[in-house]
Parts: structure tokens; sequence; C-alpha cells
């Protein structure tokens, strides 16, 4: 048998019928209208409800009403079960609005429950960036909201670690039984990935290599054959790794380490003073002009790898000590502080003195820009740098920096 209602002449009409019961969560005590009806709905519109409709009118309203009386006098059924056999299922829009609140209380409460919460104003900035933007909202509709209490756990694990570098794949097995829920892409990824942005100030990682940062910020390792570290002329004791180092450091060639070799071939350094720099250039100078003759140089070719943390660990842990130079800009500034601050690092001409001469001395500056960073072993250098608002890559002053590093300078080197 035919459905009466199947026609055009009420398809706008029930169209309107079904988005306001959605809305109301069935309510039929309002009423729906139509613009500029057509001769077929007008008469439509008179049949449902016994009253003549005129046709210059241009808005004709129906009560929801009469429309339900209507549709059960003639298919003996009402009309929210018409509109679900037209259509499909009828939403409770307030229904599931108010169950979608329940969801997300019961998610921020639990991720609350974290000591994180109390103890890390990232990770409660965190929480709120994640109810704001809606991709907690988000989370729950696709019925992902678990993925936050395992990025919650993710960031438990990182916070409670004090032991060496932990893969990438092992930190996901480890927290949640499946060894590719961290890989690249994963909604996990991305909540964990978002909340250590946030925690290191920086912008949400765009590339691979800003990601692959951001988890070795917190030593945990993507990819332990592209975490490396350049080396010249260090020191070393041991098989396989160390005897590559003392060959290369005959020579006065510079050696990439991987953290792979570092953690699968361990070595020893004994109370060596190895000076650290930025930028690979200065590396490179002191290879071409000093060879076998620098003293231990290390790079960090930007943000420090974990590679180089754990090559850092390693001097310091022998008795060693390390001297650090950078970049005179803002940048260079944190990564400095950050290398002093994990590894006992002394300044090595990074005081204001050095500073102002190294403007002095060279015409052509970049202008700051920035947040300003605190120099805690000199509280004078952030001063002169706000001052003369120039930065001073580490390029140019590479000359004062290989005479520290030659064989005849390294003594008096080692007092400063």
């Amino acid at each position: 048998m035919t459905d009466p209602y199947d026609g055009p002449e009420f398809r706008r009409l029930l169209e309107r019928a079904r988005r306001s019961l959605e809305r109301t969560g069935g309510d039929l005590s309002g009423s729906v209208s139509l613009s500029h009806p057509d001769d077929a709905e007008r008469k439509a519109i008179i049949g449902i409800t016994g009253q003549y409709r005129d046709t210059r009118a241009t808005r004709i309203a129906v009560r929801l009403a009469d429309l339900d009386h209507a549709v059960r006098e003639t298919t003996g059924r009402g009309l929210p079960e018409l509109l679900a056999e037209v259509g499909g299922p009828l939403h409770d829009r307030p229904a599931e609005r108010s169950a979608l609140a329940r969801a997300r209380d019961a998610a921020i409460r639990e991720a609350e429950t974290s000591p994180l919460y109390l103890s890390c104003a990232w990770y409660r900035d965190w929480l709120t960036e994640l109810g704001r933007d809606g991709s907690l909202t988000k989370l729950i509709n696709q019925g992902e909201q678990a993925r936050l209490g395992q990025a919650v756990r993710v960031l438990e694990h990182l916070a409670g670690r004090q032991d060496a570098p932990v893969l990438l794949p092992t930190l996901a097995a480890d927290v949640t039984g499946d060894t590719k829920a961290l890989n690249h892409g994963s909604l996990l990824s991305t909540l964990v990935l978002r909340a250590l942005a946030v925690k290191n100030g920086t912008g949400r990682p765009g590339t691979a290599r800003e990601r692959r940062d951001l988890w070795e910020a917190s030593d945990v390792v993507v990819d332990d054959l592209a975490s490396r570290v350049l080396v010249l002329n260090l020191p070393a004791e041991g098989a396989g790794l160390a005897e590559w180092l003392v060959g290369a450091a005959r020579h006065g060639v510079p050696f990439y380490i991987t953290l792979h070799q570092l953690m699968t071939l361990p070595l020893k350094i004994r109370g060596a003073v190895v000076h650290v720099c930025e930028n690979p250039a200065v590396l490179r100078h002191a290879a071409a002009e000093l060879g076998a003759g620098s003293a231990p140089l290390l790079c960090t070719e930007g943000r420090p790898s974990t590679a180089f943390h754990q090559l850092a660990d390693i001097v310091v842990n022998g008795g060693g000590e390390l001297r650090y130079h950078g970049d005179f800009d803002w940048p260079g500034l944190a990564i400095t502080s950050a290398v002093m601050h994990r590894h006992d690092a002394k300044p090595w001409r990074m005081n204001a003195d050095d500073y102002l001469a190294g403007v002095r001395a060279h015409a052509e500056h970049v202008l700051l820009s920035g947040i300003p960073q605190p120099t805690p072993w000199d509280p004078e250098l952030s001063k002169a740098m706000v001052a003369t608002g120039r930065v001073l890559f580490e390029e140019s002053v590479a000359d004062d920096l290989i005479r520290d590093l030659s064989e005849q300078d390294r003594s008096e080197s080692a007092m400063e």
C-alpha cells in the first residue's frame, strides 16, 4: 500500500517536522512553517488542518499536534514513527547533548585524578586546551574517549622515568600492549605530542623532525639510527665504537655516533674536558684547522638529540666536564640553559663580555626576535642582549673558539 505522505507535497513539511522534533526531544507542542508554499503543498496543509489557506499566503504554519493527529488517522501510527520510517531514527538532540556533557565531565574528572594535574601546569593547560578547542568532544563522538586515559598514562610513564631512553614502540607496548599505538597519525600519538608541545613551549609539530625532537626531549627515541651526535677527537675506551672513535681521533676526522651504537656498543670516557658547540660549522672548522690537535669537541647541531644526552652523561659520569657554547639568540640561550641544567655543563665564552666583544667585531648582525631568555650563569648577558638587540651566531666567533681548542692553548682554556 502506498504511503499517503510519500508525495513531494509533504517533503518539506516532514523535513521541518523532523528538525523540530529532534531539536526538542520529540515535543509535539510547537509548530513548523513553510515559506512560499506551492499549490500542492498548500492543498496538502489544508487537508491536514481542515483550514483554508489563501493562495496569496507567503508562509503557512502547521501545529505539530495537528500533523500528528492527521498522520494517526490516516496511517494508524504517530508522526515520530512515520518520520523514523521515512528518514531513519529520530535523534534526541537534548539527550545527546546531555550524554556528551556527562561523558566530557567523566573524561576530565578521570584525567584530573592524575598526579600530574596538581604538579604540572602544562598538564592542566593541555587538558584545558583539549576541552576548549573541541578535541575532547570529537574523541567522544568517535567513541575514542579511552584514548585520553591512555595518553594520561603515557605522560605519567614519561614523567616517572629516570633510566635510559626508551624506544617509541617499547613505550607504546609498556602502556597499551600495542607496539604501534604511538605511531605517527594515531589518535594517541597526536594527543601525547600535543601535551609534550605544551610542556616544551613549542607549537604543535608539523614535520617528522619536529615530532622526533619532541619525543626526544622526553627521552623517547623514534629511530635510534636517526638520533645521532657529531664528535671530534673524543677519547674513549672499550670495544667496537670506542675503537672507531680512537681511530677517527688519530686522524682528526669528525665522526657521527648514533644512539643505536651507544646502546649496543658501550664505551667509557674518563676525566675528559669536552667542549660542546651548537653549529657543525665550528666543528668542521676545528677539524680543518687543528685536525688531531683539537681538544675533544661535541656538536649538538641545534636542539640536542637523545644521542647527545647519552654521550654527555657518559662524559660526566666518567668524571669529565662539559663546556658549552651556542648562538647568542633566544633559542640558543634556551638550549644553553637546558644543557647546563641537565649535565652541569660550564659556559664556554658565553658571558656578556664575550657577546659584546663579538657584536663590536662584526658589522653585520640579525635583529633579535622572540621571547628573551634568562641567563642564570651570567644575568648581565640577557640584559646586554636586550639592550643591544642583535644576534651573534656561533660561526661569527669561531676563530676564538678554535684558539681555545688548539693544542697549545688547551691547558689555558681549561682554566677559564
